[in-house]
This record gives structure tokens, C-alpha cells and sequence, in this order.
């Protein structure tokens, strides 16, 4: 069986590789790339690198050719590019024959108002309309976000914060990964939606497991949205960044993303890693 993902030399998409070369043969795993170059390690380890581009659509069906499985991992950019690199991608998979694609897409993709969950929500809707087998991996939010801000707190300043009361379901990017790769290996996902997500925490409880991992107190600073944006323009945010920035605080607030689910844990066969861990790992990194 031929097990393929796109996105595999990305932060996401490379852990993902990692776990399924420790289940399945070598040679049975396939990865799609943008830069053939990038992926030199897992073609030494006897993985099959092919050329394969969104933006280039004619690579993606000798990618995609005699691949049983594919993960789809979302790509980065503004909404209208992402829509439609992923249609390509679907549409490739079609013509190729893919007998089962899973993808990562965001919490209650089809309900969200959160503003990235547009692109998700067209995507699962192509990918239904291929009539393809697939697994929805509506991932809630990654820990790994926000380094930032856990970077500014490791340097004194407060936790600032537009979410007000909002709760966000943080788990570790790489127990998203191993959930990716148990269904990609596993039986009975066809046509399955996971809200995959750790147990929802507000700003307050996140910022307060950062002063426990640091041995110091983390004041968190609530403000306004056009607060906010000052506050991280001057910490040196790209102004092209902060509506995305925004939107996601506004999301947050609004409860897009607090999501009650056992369903991560379900697919990893044992607790989620505890986010005192990840941030513990965190900080680490940002000493090293």
C-alpha cells in the first residue's frame, strides 16, 4: 500500500513522515515536494521523493500516480491562493485514482466564522464532491503558536492577549502528527470528521502553565484589537501579518475554536502530551 503526503520537508508534514517510517516499509512511502532537494534525508532513508507543486498542477499527477493514500496537508498563504492550490491537489488525486485522502483541516470547519476556516470548509466540500474515501483532521490549534509570545514572557513582558475570556483547545504539533499518521496506517476512517483538540483553556490558563514552566509570574495584559495591533507592531509584527493576527484573537474570543473533543486522544491510543510539557520544550528550544 502506498501511503503519500504533500507538505513533507514542512513542520507539520516532516514529523508526520517521521512517524509513518516507523510503521510502514521505506519504500511503501511516498512524498509529494515543491523542492526535491529539500527532502535529500528521507530519500536516504528509501522513501519515494517526487516532484510535486500546487502552484504547478501537471506535477501532481505523476506525484500522485499508484498512491493509495494521501494526506494533504494545508497549505500556507491568503485564502483565494489556498483554495486553490487544494482544489488542484483534489482534483490530481481524482485523476490519479487516490483511494483515500485525509487533510488537515480547523475546527468545525463548516460552521467556523473564524476567517481561516473558509479555505478549510471549501476544501472538505471539493473533497466530498471527488467522491474520494476521506478522513477530516480538524486540527484546533498548535501550541507551537504561539513561541512568540512564550518568547516574550521568557524576556519579562506580560502576555498580551485580545481573546478576552476565549478558550483554545492547544495540543503539541506533534500529536496532531501522530494522529495523521495512526488513520493514514489504520482501518475504518473513510468518511470520518476528527475535532481533533486538547482540553480548551482561556489565555489566563495558558499564560499561567508559561509562569509555572519559568519559575515566575506571567501577568497577562487584556486589551482591545486596535491595542493589540500596536503592541505587536512595535514588537516588530509585518503589517500584512496583524489582520491575520487579529483575526485570530477575534476568532478566539468568540469561541471558534474552543472545542470539547476526545477525539485526539482517541487516534493516539493514550493521553495527550500535557501542555506543561510542550511548553517546557518550548522554552527549552528558545535557550538553546
Amino acid at each position: 500500500m502506498k501511503i503519500a503526503l504533500t507538505g513533507a520537508t514542512g513542520h507539520f508534514g516532516s514529523i508526520v513522515a517521521e512517524f509513518l517510517l516507523e510503521s510502514v516499509p521505506a519504500g511503501d512511502l511516498v512524498v509529494s515536494v515543491r523542492n526535491p532537494e529539500k527532502a535529500a534525508s528521507l530519500k536516504a532513508r528509501g522513501a519515494q521523493v517526487r516532484h510535486g507543486d500546487f502552484d504547478a498542477p501537471e506535477t501532481l499527477d505523476a506525484a500522485f500516480a499508484g498512491v493509495d493514500r494521501l494526506l494533504i496537508v494545508s497549505a500556507d498563504g491568503d485564502n483565494e491562493t489556498r483554495i486553490r492550490q487544494h482544489t488542484a491537489a483534489v482534483d490530481a488525486a481524482k485523476r490519479a485514482g487516490v483511494g483515500f485522502i485525509a487533510y488537515t483541516s480547523v475546527s468545525n470547519a463548516d460552521e467556523s466564522g473564524l476567517f481561516l476556516a473558509e479555505v478549510h470548509r471549501i476544501t472538505e466540500k471539493a473533497i466530498r464532491e471527488s467522491g474520494i474515501p476521506y478522513s477530516f483532521l480538524r486540527n484546533n490549534w498548535y501550541l507551537e503558536n504561539e513561541t512568540g509570545s512564550i518568547q516574550a514572557a521568557l524576556g519579562g513582558a506580560p502576555w498580551v492577549t485580545s481573546a478576552g475570556s476565549g478558550k483554545t483547545g492547544w495540543a503539541v504539533r506533534r500529536d496532531y502528527a501522530q494522529a495523521a499518521a495512526a488513520v493514514l496506517t489504520g482501518e475504518g476512517h473513510e468518511n470520518t470528521v476528527y475535532e481533533l483538540a486538547g482540553r480548551p483553556k482561556t489565555q489566563e490558563e495558558l499564560a499561567a502553565a508559561v509562569a509555572d514552566a519559568l519559575g515566575r509570574e506571567v501577568p497577562v495584559l487584556q486589551v482591545d484589537d486596535e491595542t493589540y495591533a500596536g503592541i505587536m507592531s512595535e514588537a516588530g509584527v509585518p503589517e500584512a501579518v496583524l489582520p491575520i493576527l487579529l483575526g485570530i484573537q477575534r476568532g478566539i474570543r468568540e469561541g471558534a475554536i474552543d472545542i470539547e473533543s476526545g477525539d485526539l486522544e482517541k487516534l493516539l491510543n493514550r493521553p495527550a502530551t500535557p501542555l506543561a510539557e510542550g511548553i517546557r520544550a518550548i522554552i527549552g528550544q528558545l535557550k538553546a
